[in-house]
């Protein structure tokens, strides 16, 4: 395979786990939330779950998909492997 495609298939294949991670997280988080607080929470604070658990959940996405990017990145030479989908405009300036 290219380098092109290898760009591709990882692009795809991270923002797949990316999603799957948020997804899962949700799902933990709100079950967490409605098994242990919401019950113990009055009505209009209950209401405020689902905003704060859909951040949350983003946020726990994106701090999963920046460790495993970090832990990979370590791993595999990504300039031998890779190849950048969109060359710059101007030439870059080697000083």
């Amino acid at each position: 395979m290219s380098k092109k495609t290898n760009t591709v298939l990882f692009i795809l294949i991270a923002t797949v786990f990316n999603v799957v991670v948020t997804i899962v997280s949700f799902v933990l988080l709100l079950l967490l939330y409605g098994r242990l607080l919401a019950p113990r929470l009055p009505q209009q604070v209950a209401a405020w779950g689902l905003p704060v658990i859909f951040v949350g959940s983003i946020v726990i996405g994106f701090v999963v998909y920046r460790a495993v990017l970090k832990t990979l990145m370590k791993r595999i030479d990504m300039e031998k492997n890779f190849d950048p989908l969109f060359k710059p405009r101007r030439p870059v300036r080697k000083d």
